[in-house]
Order: structure tokens, then C-alpha cells, then sequence
């Protein structure tokens, strides 16, 4: 009998619903936010036991609350469990978004394929008809974001229309499941504020724990700070984030996504260096900053929206973010760190590179010279009318003419003898020269002139 007994691997937990392995630590799982692009920034997901928060400064839009939908959206449609934190729960669900094609009875199930946006058709029709030299045919196409789900990873990532809405027997077969719960939002008079919230999220995630099942636990706080929180000061914000950051790393299955109010997202309100510190007590911060605050920024950039500021990316069980290694659209692996934007379309949310547009756009046939060609011809003309002083008024200042002195000399008259040989000189014939020849020769015997 041999004394050598081979070695066995060890029973791997189960995987969560809706989760995968993370590809830069393979000890965590990932899960996604609803959106592939923003899947890529953070690395392919957002990890388990972390949470992110989403920072939209602009007044005007609603892109924050926007990504919680996201989030949202996609627990449901994975048949995750999902907690919100909100005063109107029913009414935040309302205006979520949803996949087309897929009821109540789908819940959990693979989606059915969903429709292009009419902007990429559009676009790829468009590319369709350029012509290009045949040594170029072969080339991959320009992409500034990551391709959409396709049927490999749709049990991951669902593709979800903003014109679609979640339907009601959804919502109540969650309900009725214990999928979907909800935390009302109570003020506190004699503690710090948030510590009730705190405290039913974790009597929460103690249930699902003693409960057994490998499910994913998200949990949404759309408007963190609002009115409905009381007189909320930075102190509380910090204390309720670096709380919640404790809480989630003793559930290995929970990750949270948060949103603050506009005017929270700036320093006016928290002081100098808020921002910072808010990303200091999270694993994932990012801004967008959309450009409806600033119209020239909307005309320099038609094509997006807002731009994308990144201040902390989740490294759970790493000291580098994986982000820096699998994400396509920072660019981290060629020579710099790209610059990106996002736009929302009718139908989805996008978030890309961030490129200047052709100026008059792609299709623009141009017969008359551009608005910026002729600013300059303007100015250039208003420049050179300025420096003629004779069209001035009298306002307009002295007019100084500059003129050049010139030596007057008297040239004495040539002679009769001298006139007659200038003649004669003029009428003697100049030697012409031979053209020159420039000549190679070649393997063959032949001689080329120029």
C-alpha cells in the first residue's frame, strides 16, 4: 500500500448570484453596476463587501440618481437582494429602467436579446458607406467604448432601455419573495444622524447571513444627506460612510452604491478638500461632471454630455487597483491614462473616451471657408484697418507718418565716346553656354537626359 496519497482541491464556495470571480483577485467576487462601461472602469465590476459612490455636482441633471437606478435595476434582474434606503421607495422604483421582452416570470432568467439604439445604427450605417484604401480594410475598427453584453455574459451584466420601466408584478413577486426590501429614512434627535439607517441595514444583513443562501445583498442609498435626513452636517456623512465601510467588510457577500444631493458634492458646503476626504472613506469615487453649467464646454464637446473624474477605484484584497491592469477604456497598458466623458442616450447610458469632434461634423461638405478660418481673416483684417490712420476719427489718437530720407546726387551726363561704346556693347553677342546634361546610369545601357 502506497504511503503517498494524492492531493485533492478543496470545495470553492459556491458562487453568489450574479457574481463572478474578480480577475485581478481571485479570492473576491465582482458584480455588476448595470452598466458595462462602467464595469470596466472599476476594474469588471464592483467588488463584494465595497461600495461606491457617485458624485453629480450639477443642479440642472440627475445623473447620480441615474447610476442608482443602474444598480438597481440590474439586483432585480439578477435576482439578487436589494435593499433601499429612501423615503419614497415605490416611487423610485417606478422610474427605473428595465429590459424589453422580460416579465415577472424572467426575473433571474437570461434576457432576451434587446434592440441597438438608434444612434449605433445610425453610426454603423454611416461607416458602412466610407470607402477606405484596401490596406486599411482589414483594420480594426475605432471603438471609444466596451461592446454591450452579449449572450455569454448576460446572466452578469442585462441591457437595460431608459424607455422601458420595471413592471409591477416584478416588483411584487420581490416583494413577496424577500428580494426587495426597504429602509425609511427617520431623523434622529438623540444620536448622530444615519445611526437608525445603520442599524437596519445591519439587522438586514444579519438575516441573510443566518439564512444560508449564497445571494448577493445590494444596497441602494439614492439621495444620501437629503432633506429627509434632518440637518445633516459633513461630520455625519464622514461618520455614516467610514460606519458603513466597517459594516460591509464583516458581510462578504454585501456592496452598497450611494449618491449624494448636488449642492453636497462640492466643497461650498463641506470645505476645502471634501471631495477628497469623501473619497478616502470609500473604495470607489467618481464624478460626473456634466457640462450644462458651462455652454462653451457644450459647444467644444457636442457629442458628450459630462465628463468623468475618477478619485478612488475599489482594491479589496490588493494594494493596486485591478482597474489599472483590465480596464480598457482608462488605457493604463499603452502610454497614458485616457480621458473620459459619458452621454446618455435615449436609450442607455455610455460612458467613453473622450475625443474632439470634426469640426461641422463627419457628413459636413464644406464650400465656404470655416467660422474659425474666417474669425481669423476677420481679426487679421480689423488689425490691418487699425494700423491705416486715415480712416480714423479724431478720438482715435495722433497719426505719426514715417518717411525715408534720400540722398540727391547730380549724375553728370555721359559723353558721345561713351554712349557710342555703351552701343556697341550691348550689340556684341554673348557666348551662350551649353545646357547641362544629368545622366545615370543603370543595369540596362541606357542614358537618360533631363
Amino acid at each position: 500500500m502506497s504511503s503517498f496519497k494524492r492531493r485533492t482541491p478543496a470545495k470553492q464556495a459556491p458562487t453568489p448570484v450574479g457574481t463572478r470571480t474578480s480577475p485581478g483577485a481571485p479570492s473576491s467576487f465582482i458584480t455588476s453596476t448595470g452598466i458595462p462601461s462602467l464595469d470596466d472602469i472599476l476594474g469588471g465590476g464592483l467588488p463584494l463587501s465595497c461600495f461606491m459612490l457617485a458624485l453629480a455636482p450639477d443642479t440642472h441633471s440627475a445623473y447620480g440618481e441615474l447610476v442608482q437606478k443602474y444598480f438597481v435595476s440590474q439586483g432585480l434582474a439578477c435576482g439578487q437582494k436589494l435593499c433601499i434606503v429612501d423615503q419614497d421607495v415605490d416611487g423610485f422604483l417606478e422610474e427605473c429602467m428595465w429590459t424589453p421582452g422580460v416579465s415577472a416570470s424572467g426575473v433571474g432568467a437570461a434576457a432576451a436579446p434587446s434592440r441597438v439604439d438608434e444612434d449605433d445604427e445610425r453610426a454603423g450605417g454611416e461607416d458602412a458607406k466610407i470607402k477606405i484604401a484596401w490596406r486599411y480594410e482589414q483594420m480594426k475598427q475605432f471603438q471609444t467604448t466596451v461592446p454591450a453584453s452579449n449572450q455569454s455574459n448576460e446572466d452578469y451584466c442585462r441591457v437595460f432601455d431608459l424607455t422601458c420601466r420595471i413592471p409591477g408584478e416584478v416588483i411584487k413577486t420581490a416583494k413577496s419573495t424577500g428580494l426587495l426590501s426597504s429602509v425609511d429614512v427617520q431623523v434622529d434627535t438623540d444620536a448622530r444622524r444615519g445611526t437608525s439607517v445603520l442599524n437596519a441595514i445591519e439587522k438586514l444583513l444579519e438575516q441573510g447571513q443566518q439564512e444560508g443562501k449564497p445571494i448577493a445583498n445590494r444596497i441602494c442609498i439614492p439621495c444620501l444627506g437629503s432633506a429627509e435626513w434632518g440637518d445633516i452636517t459633513p461630520q455625519d456623512i464622514c461618520y455614516f460612510l467610514s460606519s458603513l465601510r466597517n459594516l460591509l467588510r464583516r458581510y462578504p457577500t454585501a456592496c452598497a452604491s450611494i449618491s449624494l444631493p448636488p449642492h453636497l458634492c462640492t466643497e461650498a458646503w463641506g470645505g476645502s478638500g471634501w471631495v477628497q476626504k469623501l473619497s478616502w472613506l470609500v473604495d470607489a469615487s467618481i464624478t460626473l461632471a456634466a457640462f450644462t453649467a458651462d455652454p462653451s464646454l457644450t459647444a467644444m464637446f457636442p457629442s458628450y454630455h459630462g465628463m468623468v473624474h475618477i478619485h478612488t477605484l475599489p482594491a479589496p484584497t490588493t494594494l493596486l487597483p485591478p482597474s489599472d491592469r483590465f480596464s480598457t477604456l482608462r488605457g493604463l497598458s499603452s502610454s497614458g491614462e485616457n480621458n473620459l466623458a459619458f452621454k446618455c442616450m435615449r436609450k442607455r447610458m455610455v460612458f467613453e473616451t473622450l475625443h474632439l469632434d470634426l469640426e461641422g461634423g463627419v457628413g459636413e461638405r464644406r464650400t465656404t471657408p470655416s467660422t474659425s478660418a474666417s474669425a481669423l481673416s476677420e481679426a487679421a483684417a480689423s488689425a490691418h484697418n487699425s494700423g491705416q490712420h486715415a480712416g480714423l476719427p479724431r478720438s482715435a489718437g495722433a497719426a505719426v507718418a514715417v518717411e525715408l530720407e534720400t540722398a540727391t546726387q547730380s549724375v553728370p551726363k555721359p559723353s558721345a565716346a561713351e554712349r557710342a561704346g555703351a552701343d556697341a556693347a550691348t550689340t556684341t553677342p554673348k557666348k551662350v553656354k551649353a545646357k547641362k546634361k544629368v545622366g545615370f546610369v543603370s543595369d540596362r545601357p541606357d542614358l537618360y537626359d533631363f
